[in-house]
């Protein structure tokens, strides 16, 4: 019994060592409201989403698929506000882009709507998956790939999930250095306009003293 666990628990590790980066998600969005999600993302990066808007049904008290729900996607790249993607999409679908720089990127969802107010409510389930575009592979039929080939595929996506790991560390790596330059010559800066300030300051007190001496020995 010891072993059967020990093994499941193998088989799960493996299994989680070679899962792609994705990351689901569901929220709420009511009238003309706006929701978005930062992703800093480097460059030449496949963002995949796959997603479903279900209205409130007051007849049926749930949320089902409405068809004539319309869903608008805009993506930026911040803080530039450069437009990198923007589309108006079915209720259920999916939309894919690809970053062309490095940097943080803006993912805004919301309802296309032709009126100023809506009092649509909406379910929204967003599936996003992040892959490099080295990694992307096209999408074979059932069975044409081997348990091997498939297995190398997920850990070339594995891979790129650790090579984009790798450039957000030394993306903060660098701008932690240039914060710390900039805060270091700042405090040098002031370190000598403290000491300037005191030299006058000793150097005026100095004269003081002198020139207080000198009279009392005049009297």
């Amino acid at each position: 019994m010891p072993v059967n666990k020990t093994r499941w628990a193998i088989a799960l590790l493996v299994l989680l060592s070679v899962l792609p980066s994705v990351f689901g998600l569901y929220f709420y969005l009511e009238g003309s409201e706006q929701k978005c999600f930062l992703e800093e993302l480097p460059k030449e990066t496949l963002v995949t989403g796959d997603y479903t808007a279900e209205e409130w049904n007051e007849e049926h008290k749930r949320f089902i698929v409405n068809k004539d729900v319309m869903l608008e996607v805009i993506v930026e790249l911040m803080p530039s506000g450069e437009r990198v993607y923007s589309h108006k999409l079915a209720a259920s679908g999916r939309f894919q882009f690809t970053s062309a720089d490095a940097g943080q990127h803006a993912i805004c969802l919301f309802t296309s709507t032709s009126g100023w107010f809506s009092s649509t409510k909406l379910k929204m389930t967003l599936d996003m998956q992040i892959r490099d575009m080295l990694d992307e592979a096209p999408e074979l039929p059932e069975g044409s790939l081997g348990e091997m080939a498939k297995r190398v595929r997920d850990l070339n996506q594995k891979v790129g999930e650790i090579r984009r790991e790798q450039w957000y560390l030394r993306e903060h790596e660098t701008d932690f250095r240039d914060k710390s330059e900039a805060t270091n010559s700042h405090a040098v800066t002031w370190t000598i306009v403290q000491l300037v300030v005191l030299g006058l300051t000793c150097t005026a007190q100095l004269r003081s003293l002198r020139k207080f001496f000198e009279t009392k020995k005049l009297v």
